[in-house]
């Protein structure tokens, strides 16, 4: 190999008609070394110094690299963990700015021991071409239908899709699928993690394997298990599914990797710069911040860190077209020593890109550090998932004393939450359930979780889910409480479809998928999470393209301002008369009617629809509003407004009139 002159570039590699250049930044190592493979991985066939430029950019050059090319480094600097560096040059460690791996991590405990070589065990980095998109407009905008998938858990047991296509990337664009996602309305599928993660080291002992992927090592790297097809692999799904109207949401992790705390594995951002990679007390450089709960934390405020999230997220964008982004613990991306700051450097960074600043950005909008609950503070563009609109609808349902007020204010677009905002417009998006925690039909089946599966003696997960049994806890075959789950089920869904802002549902969750009570499945890439095509209720799946079809029709509900009650919408009693104050305050209410005036796109006439809540045990009658012609949609009986309805229990009807 012949060293050239190199020309500057900020990290990763850059391909010449000659070779390719290699930079890797550093601000506390003494050298570095490329390190190239054979096509196998498996010897390593050259060593290559890397010079360094003033600010800690190490560079090499070599000559006759080509696309496919492994690769990786080591870093040579002092090993004092107590002082929070961690150089140790018999460590193989993946790049950063890596847009590909030839394999999946896997944990072995010689990662972690300071001269054990690691390069038999690690990954290599593959030299990738970027290869443009054309760039488009998002195909999601605010107040669509989210659909959340783990993609190896949703098409793991499809029975349309080929046997080797399962479980993948390359599976969502199956015709079956695209057939699925569009019956119940989907506008942007959010993919769970597909950037290459790395078990937690206590997994494998249990015998267990990490199923959701929220541990990753390197930011831009696809994993091999879950996309072996690599970038081209997604950006072919990603524009099949776009040909069908779906946008593409990726949810992707920048709080903390899968180095973990100080007995944790040394596999890139630890080994080549830790002190600037990753938080530390302030006064002890030895000891990591854990505001994830994972052992470490990702210094988005460092430069370099910033520059490295902002280039990932363009990666994706430029290079598969993708839609937009959910952000795992989010307050962690706007945190700096001084705690949560939403004008930071890296919010403004996002907003003012010119690649980034239309995109779709979601904010889990909590972490365990302090200060770390920011629901309602995060800046635009960015949308929030509501926790506190979760656990309103849970609760109504559920029976919970003086609950019609707050399901009112979620409904209308949670202005509670976020009437602060310089625009008078809500930026929640309201989900009944996620990945963590139960499933709907789970919700509505178990009072406690069940979580013994994942050998921490059901001590994980959480302990309050506000949920409910319906008489028997857990798996039954008595008709009589599986049919009343159902309703509940089917009530929660109506619930969440007319509240105002974005909506989410959790792959499953529109077909009575269950978990077996486990509410927190992270540990669990088997049955337990996997999607039983086969068992799918039908009944709540055609309940959900049926309240998915009432967004389409009525753009009231998915528009993102408040309900504010100038006409736009009425709060009845039953008898159709406006609530008065001791009806809204009656902690005992169990129905009311919602009224939301909208354009009818069916008709293209102006129209209101009607929504008539009953959470009561027994059928309650209804008066509907009005003096003219209405239709049960769901039904097509027509009545006539000031007529009398009957609800069955626990269930939400709908009727659109004048």
């Amino acid at each position: 190999m012949v060293m050239k002159k190199i020309p500057a570039t900020r990290g990763g590699v850059e391909l010449t008609p000659a070779g390719g250049v290699f930079s890797l930044w550093s601000h506390h190592a003494t050298g570095a070394t490329l390190c190239l493979f054979d096509e196998a991985g498996r010897r390593e066939v050259a060593k290559i110094p890397m010079e360094r430029s003033e600010g800690g950019l190490f560079r090499a050059f070599a000559e006759g690299v080509r696309e496919g090319a492994l690769y990786g480094y080591r870093v040579e600097g002092t090993y004092a963990p107590d002082e929070g560096l961690w150089f140790d040059p018999s460590k193989l460690l993946i790049d950063p700015y890596a847009k590909a791996i030839d394999r999946p991590f896997v944990y072995d405990p010689k990662l972690a021991v300071f001269g054990a070589d690691t390069a038999p065990l690690v990954p290599k980095c593959v030299v990738m071409a970027d290869k443009p998109v054309i760039h488009e407009p998002p195909r999601f905008t605010h107040g669509g239908l989210v659909y959340e998938v783990s993609v190896k858990a949703f098409t793991k047991l499809q029975p349309d899709v080929p046997e080797a296509m399962r479980g993948t990337v390359a599976a969502l664009a199956h015709p079956s699928v695209i057939a699925h996602l569009k019956r119940i309305g989907v506008d942007a599928i959010e993919l769970m993690p597909i950037t290459a993660w790395i078990d937690e080291r206590h997994l494998g002992p249990l015998g267990l394997t990490n199923a959701w992927g929220y541990n990753p090592v390197a930011f831009m790297p696809l994993d091999p298990r879950l996309c072996p097809g690599g970038m081209d692999e997604l950006r072919e799904t990603v524009a099949r599914l776009h040909d069908e109207g779906i946008g593409v949401i990726l949810d992707l992790v920048f709080n903390h990797t899968g180095e973990s705390d100080r007995f944790g594995p040394t596999l890139s951002l630890r080994g080549i710069d830790n002190l600037c990679h990753y938080r530390h007390l302030p006064d002890h450089p030895g000891v990591l911040v854990n505001d994830t709960g994972c052992g470490n934390t990702v210094a988005c405020d460092h430069p370099y860190m910033r520059r490295l999230i902002i280039d990932s997220l363009r990666h994706f964008v430029l290079n598969a077209g993708i839609d937009g982004f959910r952000f795992d613990l989010a307050p962690i991306l706007f945190r700096n020593h001084a705690g949560f700051n939403p004008h930071s450097e890296l919010a403004v960074a996002i907003r003012n890109d010119d690649v980034l600043g239309d995109r779709v950005m979601i904010a889990e909008p909590w972490d365990i550090g302090p200060g770390g609950y920011q629901l309602g503070n995060f800046p635009e563009p960015f949308i929030e998932w509501n926790d506190r609109a979760r656990d309103g609808m849970r609760r109504y349902w559920r029976g919970d004393l003086s609950m019609t007020g707050p399901l009112a204010t979620i409904l209308a677009g949670s202005s509670d939450i976020f009437e602060n905002d310089p625009q008078p417009r809500t930026r929640s998006v309201n989900f009944m359930a996620a990945h963590d925690g139960f499933t709907l039909w789970d919700l509505v089946s178990h009072e406690t979780k069940h979580n013994d599966a994942n050998g921490e003696e059901n001590r994980d997960g959480h302990n309050e889910n506000l949920s409910w049994n319906n008489g028997v806890e857990g798996k039954t075959a008595r008709a009589t409480i599986l049919k009343k789950r159902r309703q509940d089920v089917k009530a929660l869904l109506s619930t969440l479809f007319l509240s105002r802002g974005s909506i989410m549902v959790t792959m499953g969750d529109e077909a009575g998928r269950t978990q077996r009570g486990n509410n927190n499945a992270y540990c669990q890439d088997n049955e337990i999470t996997w999607l039983d095509w086969a068992a799918m209720d039908e009944d709540i799946i055609a309940h959900t393209a049926f309240l998915s079809g009432l967004r389409k029709r009525f753009p009231a509900l998915s528009a993102p301002d408040f309900f504010i009650g100038n006409g736009d919408v009425a709060w009845l009693s039953p008898n159709g008369q406006p609530l008065t104050p001791e009806e809204w305050e009656d902690p005992d209410r169990s129905a009311f009617t919602v009224s939301i005036a909208s354009l009818d796109r069916e008709t293209g006439k102006p129209s209101h629809l009607m929504a008539l809540f009953n959470r009561g045990q027994q059928t309650a009658g209804f008066l509907l509003p009005g003096e003219g012609p209405c239709l049960a949609l769901a039904t097509g009986q027509r009545k006539h407004g000031g007529s009398g309805v009957a609800v069955p229990a626990r269930s939400v009807a709908f009727y659109v009139g004048p």
